[in-house]
């Protein structure tokens, strides 16, 4: 229902920001390589969200195959929140631009999952859903499932604020899945709904159930997300 896209995607070496789709795309990656995962939601409310996602994306995007640890995530996540404030120095429209990130960086043995703000990683696996990333908000008013309100972000202030990204490390497992998404998925769609739809479907098919739910449910906001399945043995990749 928003007006234009203020989510901005990164899947390896490619972003896109701004852009509308219902169309899954499928891509396969080798495991032998570092891979970047993330999606970033501009602060809605606040001026510019749409660049600062961008811009945080594309600096994902260039640290490449220097990301090759959690204390690497962690230090370029805090570049970011830098590159946010300098972007928007001296720029009245873009004062107080902001955005959340989440997202897994895939390495040979093991993934990575990361956040800052209401983003959101999942692990899905044969034991169920579970998220593994950490939510930078209060808890929701009684009566009420969700939040809109958020503790931490990258940017979103008038004066420079460090974070403490979310940054953990888990077991590569053949067959394992990540859901990483921005909040118009998980804010009209229930956990255990997703849950369900992931044990029901796969790959493209699953990323689309999941888009067509948030849609079925009003679609309050721009939703975006990335479904990383590990490869079985003798795979070629992700």
């Amino acid at each position: 229902m928003r007006e234009h896209n203020e989510d901005s995607l990164v899947v390896g070496p490619w972003t896109l920001g701004g852009t509308v789709t219902d169309s899954p795309q499928t891509l396969l990656f080798p495991l032998d390589r570092p891979l970047l995962v993330a999606v970033a939601d501009g602060l809605g409310g606040q001026p510019a969200g749409e660049v600062a996602s961008a811009l945080v994306v594309r600096r994902l995007a260039a640290f490449g195959h220097d990301l090759d640890s959690p204390e690497a995530v962690g230090e370029a996540l805090e570049a970011c929140n830098r590159a946010v404030y300098a972007a928007a120095e001296g720029r009245p429209e873009m004062a107080t631009m902001g955005t959340t990130v989440a997202g897994a960086l895939v390495l040979p043995d093991s993934l990575v999952a990361f956040n800052v703000g209401d983003s959101k990683v999942f692990h899905s696996s044969g034991y169920g859903l579970r998220q593994v990333s950490v939510d930078d908000s209060p808890p929701p008013t009684p009566g009420q499932r969700t939040t809109s309100a958020v503790t931490q972000t990258l940017g979103g202030s008038h004066t420079f604020s460090s974070v403490t990204p979310h940054v953990a490390a888990f077991p590569l497992t053949r067959g394992d899945r990540y859901l990483v998404c921005s909040d118009g998925l998980t804010d009209p769609v229930p956990e255990e709904d997703i849950e369900e739809l992931l044990r029901v479907h796969d790959d493209g098919k699953a990323a689309y159930e999941l888009w067509k739910a948030a849609i079925e449910a009003g679609g309050p906001d721009n939703i975006t997300l990335a479904l990383i399945r590990i490869g079985e043995i003798g795979e070629a990749g992700q």
